[in-house]
C-alpha cells in the first residue's frame, strides 16, 4: 500500500511538471530609454547583465580648491562595494574600489574609466557609462568594451551635516543599481 501511495504521488508531480507552461525569457536590455550621453556606441552587444546590491562609503572633507579650506565641507565618494547578482539571483561577481573593479566570480576582474553620467532621480546616484580597460585574467570579464549602470536606487551622499566637526567622518548608505557589460559584437 506504502509503495503505491508513493508512485501515485510520484506521478501526480511528474503531470504537475510536464503541464507547466516555460517561463518567459526576460526581454533584451534595451537602451531606447537612457539619455544619450549614457548609451553603448553601435557595434556592441549586451554580453551579461547583473544587479549589484550594497553599499557606497562617504568621508566628510574640507572642499576641494577653496581658498579658505577650514570653511567649507563636503561628503565626498571614497569607494563602493557590492555583490553583483545575475537576473535568477545567484551571485556572480563583486563590484569594489578603489579603483572601480568588477569581478567575476571566474577571477577574471576589469577596471575603467568614466565616459559619461546623466541623473537618475532624486535621491539615487547618477546613471553612468564608462569604457573598460583589458580584462585581467581569463573568463567572463575578457572582452568587456563597456560597463553601463543604470537602473539606480539610492546611494547619494548622506543627508546628514558635513562641517568642520564632521570632518574625517565616514558614512555608509545603501544602494541597488543595474550593470550592463557589452562586448564589440
Amino acid at each position: 500500500m506504502k509503495t503505491m501511495l508513493l508512485g501515485a504521488a510520484g506521478a501526480l508531480t511528474l503531470a504537475a511538471c510536464s503541464s507547466t507552461a516555460p517561463m518567459p525569457m526576460a526581454p533584451a536590455f534595451s537602451q531606447d530609454t537612457l539619455p544619450d550621453a549614457v548609451k553603448v556606441p553601435t557595434g556592441h552587444k549586451v554580453a551579461m547583465e547583473t544587479i549589484g546590491v550594497g553599499e557606497i562609503t562617504y568621508e566628510c572633507r574640507a572642499k576641494a580648491n577653496m581658498a579658505n579650506m577650514a570653511s567649507e565641507f563636503e561628503w565626498v565618494f571614497v569607494g563602493p562595494k557590492a555583490m553583483l547578482k545575475d537576473r535568477a539571483g545567484k551571485t556572480v561577481g563583486t563590484y569594489y574600489g578603489p579603483p572601480a573593479t568588477w569581478q567575476s566570480l571566474d577571477g577574471s576582474k576589469i577596471t575603467a574609466t568614466q565616459l559619461a553620467v546623466a541623473p537618475a532621480g532624486a535621491g539615487n546616484i547618477p546613471l553612468q557609462l564608462v569604457k573598460a580597460n583589458p580584462a585581467m585574467g581569463d573568463g567572463a570579464m575578457m572582452g568587456v568594451s563597456h560597463i553601463q549602470r543604470v537602473a539606480t536606487r539610492g546611494g547619494t551622499a548622506p543627508a546628514m551635516p558635513c562641517n568642520a566637526g564632521a570632518a574625517g567622518q565616514r558614512q555608509v548608505v545603501t544602494y541597488q543599481a543595474d550593470y550592463i557589460f557589452w562586448k564589440s559584437a
